[in-house]
Parts: C-alpha cells; structure tokens; sequence
C-alpha cells in the first residue's frame, strides 16, 4: 500500500503532469512544424535548387556471387542520401522554428517602461539617499541627529 501511495504522491506533481502536457504538445506541435516544412519550405528551397532530391543516392556494395552466377544475397546499398535528406529537412525545420518562436516573442513581449517619464527608484533607495544627503550637510564637529 505504502508503494502506491508513493507512486500516486509521485505521479500528481506538478512537474509530472506538467512535463506530461509538454509531450503531447510537443508532439502535436511537431505535425504542424512537419507539413509546414514538407510543404510550404521545402518546394520552394527545392525550386531553387533545381529540384535536387538526395534520397536518391546510394552507393551499391558489391554482391558475393555463388557458382552458377546468382548473387548470394540480395543488392546491399549504403543509402547516404536518405542522411542528408534528414539532415537538411532538420536544418530546415530548425531554422523554420526558430524564425516562428522568434516573430511569437516579438509578438507577446511589451514594453513596460514609458520612454517620457524615468522610472521610479524603489522606496529604500530613496530613503538611502536622503540619509546620504543628510549626512553630507552636516558638519564634522555637529554628532549626527538620529
């Protein structure tokens, strides 16, 4: 009983719950970023390009052949296109991503500070400097009046 309660005490946290939320967003998200990639980034960079696809490439290894001329094993390929595709589809989606979370902060930050009136210093160092001002009037023989 002990051991469920703890794993109930563990499972509620708000961190848990929170992380928990943050994954299926997350993976949301991700589908919206994947067809914005696929469709409306990629075609273009494709065009310019000329219309290059990667995933095309690979480099065929050579096939051991048996006696009567047959392979012994079907075509074996290194498919280093499939890499490179991914690796720029994920530089693409970074840089998509980035410049959309970047527009999304510019959007949601504000400007607090009024550009005509200066800020207002808290309230103890106001009072730190009038007992600064105080104590420079005053001359060295007068003690200081508390």
């Amino acid at each position: 009983m002990k051991l469920i309660n703890e794993f109930k005490e563990f499972a509620m946290r708000g961190n848990v719950i929170d992380l928990a939320v943050g994954v299926v967003i997350g993976a949301s998200f991700s589908a919206i970023v994947k067809t914005f990639v696929d469709n409306i980034i990629t075609p273009p960079i494709g065009w310019l390009v000329g219309g290059v696809d990667f995933s095309g490439l690979s480099l065929p290894l050579p096939v051991p052949k048996i006696e009567n001329g047959q392979p012994a094993l079907d075509a074996v390929e290194i498919k280093y296109g499939l890499f490179l595709q991914a690796i720029f589809a994920f530089t693409i989606t970074a840089i998509a991503l980035f410049i959309f979370i970047k527009a999304i902060n510019r959007f949601l930050r504000t400007d607090n500070t009024k550009k005509d009136s200066p800020v207002q210093p808290p309230e103890e160092i106001l009072l730190l400097r009038e007992i600064r001002d105080s104590l420079k009037t005053q001359t060295p023989s007068t003690p200081p009046t508390l």
